[in-house]
């Protein structure tokens, strides 16, 4: 279940993961692009993200915070951290989300703390497994944070009851 959200209310952070310097080959030679991976969120449960190449790193950005907005997705969260462990799994980039107790704060690497913190989850363990290219870690991550899932929206798509969880 794909949860959207619109970028346009509230006010959105944008973070730089990655700029990536990408050339083509041409019959006159090579064209030098560069491809940059953005992040934001509202620090309250929504976050997105995208990328974005130009021939400039201010335009690279700028539309990579374009493209973010278009991706936006709702994280359920439990408090400061996720409702359960999951695996998130793009590509060959896997990262494993655990939920932590209040004060713990968020033990990730870079890539994945970038995501989390826009997420707005304040204390969690994450590992990224496997690949560690940053765009594959994005994904991945995002791909965990898609899959949570709260004790209320199960009981709800069981039609049961929370307490009979």
């Amino acid at each position: 279940m794909e949860k959207k959200f619109n970028p346009n209310t509230g006010d959105l952070q944008e973070k730089l993961v990655v700029v990536n310097r990408v050339s083509k080959t041409v019959k006159g030679g090579r064209i030098a692009r560069f491809a940059a991976l953005m992040v934001v969120g509202d620090g309250n449960g929504h976050v997105g993200y995208g990328l974005g190449k130009a021939a400039e790193v201010p335009e690279a950005i700028r539309k990579g915070i374009e493209d973010a907005k278009k991706n936006m997705i709702t994280v359920s969260l439990k408090g400061t951290t996720i409702p359960h462990e999951v695996l998130g799994v793009y590509g060959a980039g896997k990262v494993l989300l655990k939920p932590a107790s209040e004060g713990t704060g968020l033990i990730a690497g870079g890539t994945a703390r970038k995501v989390l913190e826009m997420a707005g989850v304040r204390d969690v363990r994450a590992k990224c497994l496997r690949s560690n290219n940053p765009v594959n870690v994005v994904k991945a991550t995002f791909e965990g944070l898609k899959a949570l899932r709260t004790a209320e929206e199960v009981a709800k798509a069981r039609g049961i009851e929370v307490a009979d969880l």
